[in-house]
């Protein structure tokens, strides 16, 4: 059940006796933007690091040690138009350690983190802001070396070039990075503080009184807070994007961009996920089987659909000789699916596999938070786990037929290494 503890604060508690450990989260949601992406991001980082009452990273490990191993971390995330600040922790049940408390403390210490960060004399604690700062450009950096990655980025770039901050990772630029100082820092953990959504969950052998009582003395302030939407749309382009890189790579990685105009609260997002599933999903998918295993053209040949953006993208690695063989044989994989050219037994077991995966997903106390999440912010779409099931079984070969028809490619970018055009 959600209990809304003020407008904008919510908290959700999920009781389950599968678990013998409480997980508790919480997510700040705003509007994702170029300029605030890289400064949240920073902000995760110190805050994990050490606070105000724990002002080292030995201390602050000391705590959680205290509370019999307990886990904790921070991290940032990007759906449709949000960026998401996350605090996980996840504790020992006190019951099975006869220790009651183990809960509170628990709460105490996400308390400590959020509300009495190392901030002093108005700026965060100086030598933790360049560590942690050289760090995270240290990795952004670095992802120009992950050329799966850098081919995953290149091509948000290019299929959302008009909006730059839709372009912009969840992580962020080291160009807004650098303009970052301890002052402006402090400005942004308020804002986030302040200003965002904030959704409370925890799953666990627990009573919602025995949580809200708890969580009740979390003192978050009273404000107006901005739920932007979580869908972005654009309109459709009429040419297609195209970006080559050369780089000395031996293996070349060749990406395309779709747009759906299928989200997450349309009732033909159970067909996108079949269509998905049998496009390039699943290891039975046509592009695995006749990309990468008949012909031979790639080294990997995968598909995903992004429902909050109306954007699925296909990720290949090829030899850079084989860029047009590649391009034409999945237009064919497509198009086939365009045609309706899937038997029975394809379409069958591609609802297996998808009613297997969420079947499995219902014993990770993260997916079931991340399911309640959806259901506060979409109330529209909350459904259970029969009914979800169902219509992922109701799909019909005809309503993938017509996915398959509706998508159009608008973005291809391709890195080609050095030795294949010599």
């Amino acid at each position: 059940m959600t209990i809304q503890i003020q407008p904008g604060v919510t908290l959700t508690v999920i009781p389950t006796e599968k678990y013998k450990t409480i997980r508790l989260f919480a997510r700040f949601s705003a509007k994702h933007t170029q300029k605030d992406a890289a400064s949240r991001t920073l902000l995760t980082s110190i805050l994990e690091t050490n606070s105000l009452n724990y002002p080292t990273q030995t201390a602050l490990s000391a705590k959680l040690a205290d509370l019999y191993g307990a886990s904790f971390g921070l991290n940032v995330g990007k759906r449709g138009n949000l960026h998401q600040v996350n605090l996980s922790m996840t504790v020992v049940n006190g019951k099975y350690i006869e220790q009651a408390s183990v809960f509170s403390e628990a709460v105490a210490f996400l308390k400590e983190i959020l509300f009495y960060p190392n901030i002093q004399d108005g700026q965060f604690e100086q030598q933790t802001f360049d560590l942690e700062k050289n760090n995270l450009i240290a990795y952004i950096e670095s992802i120009q070396e992950d050329k799966q990655s850098l081919a995953s980025l290149k091509l948000q770039e290019l299929f959302f070039n008009d909006d730059e901050d839709q372009k912009t990772p969840s992580f962020g630029r080291v160009e807004e990075l650098k303009d970052v100082t301890t002052q402006s820092l402090v400005q942004t953990y308020q804002k986030m503080l302040e200003e965002d959504q904030i959704d409370l969950f925890v799953v666990g052998d627990v009573t919602e009184a025995a949580v809200l009582k708890e969580i009740e003395q979390l003192p978050f302030a009273r404000t107006q807070r901005v739920a932007p939407s979580m869908f972005y749309r654009q309109l459709s382009k009429s040419t297609i994007q195209e970006e080559t890189m050369t780089e000395n790579v031996l293996q070349g990685k060749l990406n395309l961009g779709y747009a759906t105009n299928i989200y997450y609260d349309d009732p033909k997002r159970y067909a996108l996920m079949v269509f998905n599933g049998l496009f390039g999903g699943f290891p039975h998918s046509k592009l695995f089987m006749n990309v990468r295993e008949k012909e031979s053209l790639a080294y990997y040949a995968s598909s995903s659909a992004d429902t909050f953006r109306g954007f699925l993208s296909v990720q290949t690695g090829i030899d850079g000789k084989n860029r047009e063989a590649a391009m034409a044989l999945i237009r064919e994989q497509l198009a086939a699916l365009g045609r309706g050219e899937v038997t029975e037994e394809e379409l069958a077991k591609t609802k297996a596999m998808l009613k297997n995966q969420y079947l499995l997903s219902l014993d990770n106390p993260q997916a079931l938070i991340e399911t309640a999440y959806l259901d506060t912010w979409l109330p529209e779409t909350k459904q259970n786990q029969e009914e979800l099931i169902e219509k992922i079984m109701r799909v019909t070969k005809e309503e993938v037929q017509a996915v398959a028809q509706q998508i159009q490619l608008e973005s291809i970018f391709f890195l080609n290494g050095e030795q294949n055009d010599e």
